[in-house]
Protein backbone atom coordinates (compact mmCIF):
# COMPACT_ATOMS: atom_id res chain seq x y z
CA UNK A 1 0.00 0.00 0.00
CA UNK A 2 2.77 2.87 1.12
CA UNK A 3 4.44 1.73 -2.68
CA UNK A 4 1.41 2.14 -4.02
CA UNK A 5 0.98 6.06 -2.68
CA UNK A 6 4.66 6.48 -3.19
CA UNK A 7 5.11 7.03 -7.37
CA UNK A 8 2.48 10.09 -6.73
CA UNK A 9 4.26 11.38 -4.10
CA UNK A 10 7.87 10.72 -5.91
CA UNK A 11 6.10 12.95 -8.44
CA UNK A 12 5.36 15.79 -6.88
CA UNK A 13 8.42 15.21 -5.30
CA UNK A 14 10.49 15.83 -8.34
CA UNK A 15 9.25 18.58 -9.30
CA UNK A 16 9.17 20.15 -6.07
CA UNK A 17 12.35 19.59 -5.12
CA UNK A 18 14.17 20.01 -8.67
CA UNK A 19 12.28 24.00 -8.84
CA UNK A 20 13.86 24.38 -5.34
CA UNK A 21 17.22 22.98 -6.08
CA UNK A 22 18.87 22.03 -9.23
CA UNK A 23 21.84 20.41 -7.63
CA UNK A 24 19.87 16.91 -7.70
CA UNK A 25 16.72 14.88 -8.29
CA UNK A 26 15.59 11.85 -6.72
CA UNK A 27 14.43 8.83 -8.91
CA UNK A 28 12.86 6.04 -7.47
CA UNK A 29 10.22 3.03 -7.99
CA UNK A 30 10.15 -0.80 -8.12
CA UNK A 31 11.48 -0.57 -4.40
CA UNK A 32 14.76 1.30 -4.78
CA UNK A 33 15.49 5.17 -4.83
CA UNK A 34 18.45 6.71 -6.44
CA UNK A 35 20.04 10.23 -6.08
CA UNK A 36 21.37 11.56 -9.03
CA UNK A 37 23.53 14.54 -8.98
CA UNK A 38 22.76 16.95 -12.38
CA UNK A 39 27.00 16.90 -12.56
CA UNK A 40 26.65 13.51 -13.97
CA UNK A 41 24.17 13.60 -16.11
CA UNK A 42 22.42 16.24 -18.69
CA UNK A 43 19.20 17.11 -17.36
CA UNK A 44 17.75 15.95 -20.24
CA UNK A 45 19.15 12.73 -19.85
CA UNK A 46 18.08 13.02 -15.40
CA UNK A 47 14.24 13.46 -16.58
CA UNK A 48 13.98 10.61 -19.22
CA UNK A 49 15.46 8.27 -16.84
CA UNK A 50 13.08 9.08 -13.71
CA UNK A 51 10.44 9.02 -16.51
CA UNK A 52 11.86 5.68 -17.87
CA UNK A 53 11.93 4.44 -14.23
CA UNK A 54 8.25 5.64 -13.11
CA UNK A 55 6.70 3.75 -16.46
CA UNK A 56 8.45 0.86 -15.20
CA UNK A 57 7.20 0.72 -11.66
CA UNK A 58 3.20 1.61 -13.21
CA UNK A 59 3.97 -1.52 -15.55
CA UNK A 60 5.17 -3.72 -12.70
CA UNK A 61 2.22 -2.68 -10.46
CA UNK A 62 -0.45 -2.93 -13.17
CA UNK A 63 1.21 -6.62 -13.56
CA UNK A 64 0.79 -9.99 -11.72
CA UNK A 65 2.62 -11.80 -9.53
CA UNK A 66 4.37 -8.77 -7.40
CA UNK A 67 6.55 -7.82 -9.73
CA UNK A 68 6.41 -3.94 -8.07
CA UNK A 69 7.57 -5.55 -4.68
CA UNK A 70 10.42 -8.33 -5.74
CA UNK A 71 12.02 -6.24 -8.29
CA UNK A 72 14.29 -3.41 -8.22
CA UNK A 73 15.03 -1.25 -10.87
CA UNK A 74 18.00 1.32 -11.45
CA UNK A 75 18.04 3.27 -14.73
CA UNK A 76 21.38 4.96 -16.25
CA UNK A 77 21.22 6.80 -19.64
CA UNK A 78 18.36 4.46 -20.79
CA UNK A 79 20.27 1.19 -19.32
CA UNK A 80 17.87 -1.14 -16.87
CA UNK A 81 19.46 -2.92 -14.28
CA UNK A 82 16.54 -5.57 -13.25
CA UNK A 83 17.45 -6.93 -9.50
CA UNK A 84 15.54 -8.87 -7.46
CA UNK A 85 13.94 -12.22 -6.29
CA UNK A 86 11.30 -14.20 -8.31
CA UNK A 87 9.71 -17.37 -7.43
CA UNK A 88 9.74 -18.88 -11.29
CA UNK A 89 11.60 -17.78 -14.91
CA UNK A 90 8.27 -17.11 -16.31
CA UNK A 91 7.69 -14.38 -14.30
CA UNK A 92 11.82 -13.30 -14.75
CA UNK A 93 10.82 -13.18 -18.44
CA UNK A 94 7.73 -11.11 -17.75
CA UNK A 95 9.54 -8.42 -16.59
CA UNK A 96 11.97 -8.09 -18.70
CA UNK A 97 8.88 -8.41 -21.11
CA UNK A 98 7.41 -5.35 -19.27
CA UNK A 99 10.38 -3.14 -19.58
CA UNK A 100 10.93 -3.48 -23.03
CA UNK A 101 7.68 -2.10 -23.52
CA UNK A 102 8.53 1.13 -22.03
CA UNK A 103 9.71 3.55 -24.23
CA UNK A 104 13.43 4.98 -23.86
CA UNK A 105 15.01 1.46 -22.60
CA UNK A 106 18.37 0.92 -24.58
CA UNK A 107 19.45 -1.92 -22.80
CA UNK A 108 18.00 -4.20 -19.93
CA UNK A 109 21.13 -6.03 -17.68
CA UNK A 110 18.53 -8.62 -16.00
CA UNK A 111 19.93 -9.84 -12.79
CA UNK A 112 16.85 -11.19 -11.13
CA UNK A 113 17.17 -14.79 -9.87
CA UNK A 114 14.72 -17.35 -8.94
CA UNK A 115 14.18 -18.18 -5.33
CA UNK A 116 13.46 -16.66 -2.12
CA UNK A 117 14.66 -14.84 1.01
CA UNK A 118 13.75 -18.16 2.89
CA UNK A 119 14.00 -16.43 7.15
CA UNK A 120 14.10 -12.98 8.03
CA UNK A 121 17.36 -13.23 8.98
CA UNK A 122 18.36 -13.41 5.26
CA UNK A 123 16.36 -10.26 3.90
CA UNK A 124 18.14 -8.70 7.64
CA UNK A 125 21.36 -9.84 6.37
CA UNK A 126 21.23 -8.32 2.81
CA UNK A 127 20.09 -5.03 4.07
CA UNK A 128 22.68 -5.02 6.45
CA UNK A 129 25.40 -5.49 3.93
CA UNK A 130 23.38 -2.96 1.57
CA UNK A 131 24.02 -0.10 4.71
CA UNK A 132 27.44 -1.15 5.00
CA UNK A 133 28.21 -0.94 1.00
CA UNK A 134 26.34 2.54 1.43
CA UNK A 135 28.93 3.52 4.33
CA UNK A 136 31.84 2.33 2.26
CA UNK A 137 31.10 4.15 -0.91
CA UNK A 138 30.55 7.26 1.37
CA UNK A 139 33.64 7.13 2.69
CA UNK A 140 35.94 6.77 -0.68
CA UNK A 141 33.57 8.56 -2.83
CA UNK A 142 32.33 11.37 -0.64
CA UNK A 143 29.37 13.78 -1.92
CA UNK A 144 29.88 11.51 -5.81
CA UNK A 145 28.64 8.42 -3.50
CA UNK A 146 24.46 9.31 -3.45
CA UNK A 147 25.01 8.71 -7.74
CA UNK A 148 25.63 4.95 -6.80
CA UNK A 149 23.19 2.72 -6.70
CA UNK A 150 23.75 -0.58 -4.58
CA UNK A 151 21.76 -3.53 -4.36
CA UNK A 152 22.17 -6.84 -2.17
CA UNK A 153 20.88 -9.80 -3.07
CA UNK A 154 21.79 -12.91 -0.92
CA UNK A 155 25.21 -11.51 -0.33
CA UNK A 156 25.75 -10.54 -3.95
CA UNK A 157 26.30 -6.19 -3.83
CA UNK A 158 25.00 -4.77 -7.72
CA UNK A 159 25.93 -1.63 -8.17
CA UNK A 160 24.88 1.09 -11.01
CA UNK A 161 26.39 4.56 -11.18
CA UNK A 162 28.45 6.67 -13.11
CA UNK A 163 32.38 8.02 -12.22
CA UNK A 164 35.24 9.68 -14.16
CA UNK A 165 37.40 8.27 -10.87
CA UNK A 166 38.26 4.86 -12.02
CA UNK A 167 40.75 5.02 -8.89
CA UNK A 168 38.18 5.64 -5.86
CA UNK A 169 35.57 2.81 -7.98
CA UNK A 170 38.53 -0.08 -7.16
CA UNK A 171 39.29 1.17 -3.54
CA UNK A 172 35.10 0.95 -2.64
CA UNK A 173 35.26 -2.28 -4.76
CA UNK A 174 38.15 -3.95 -2.52
CA UNK A 175 36.61 -2.22 0.67
CA UNK A 176 33.15 -3.70 -0.40
CA UNK A 177 34.79 -7.09 -0.43
CA UNK A 178 35.42 -7.22 2.81
CA UNK A 179 31.47 -6.95 4.68
CA UNK A 180 31.03 -9.70 6.27
CA UNK A 181 28.52 -12.18 4.00
CA UNK A 182 29.30 -10.66 0.70
CA UNK A 183 29.77 -13.58 -1.39
CA UNK A 184 30.22 -11.14 -4.75
CA UNK A 185 30.26 -8.21 -6.31
CA UNK A 186 28.63 -7.71 -9.52
CA UNK A 187 29.85 -4.05 -10.87
CA UNK A 188 27.71 -1.64 -13.37
CA UNK A 189 29.63 1.38 -13.05
CA UNK A 190 29.80 3.44 -16.58
CA UNK A 191 33.45 5.21 -16.35
CA UNK A 192 33.19 8.40 -18.10
CA UNK A 193 36.37 9.92 -18.94
CA UNK A 194 35.49 13.43 -17.84
CA UNK A 195 32.46 14.59 -15.94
Amino acid sequence: MIKILFIPIFLIFASVNYGCSPASVLATGGGSAMVVAEGERTLGTVIDDATIKVNIAAKFLNADNNLFVNINTSVLEGRILLTGLVDSQEIRIDAVRLVWEVEGVKEIINEIEIGNRTTLKDYASDLWINTQARAIAAKTMGIKAITFNFETIQGKIYIAGITARQDLLDEMIIALKNIKGVSEIINYVIIRDKL
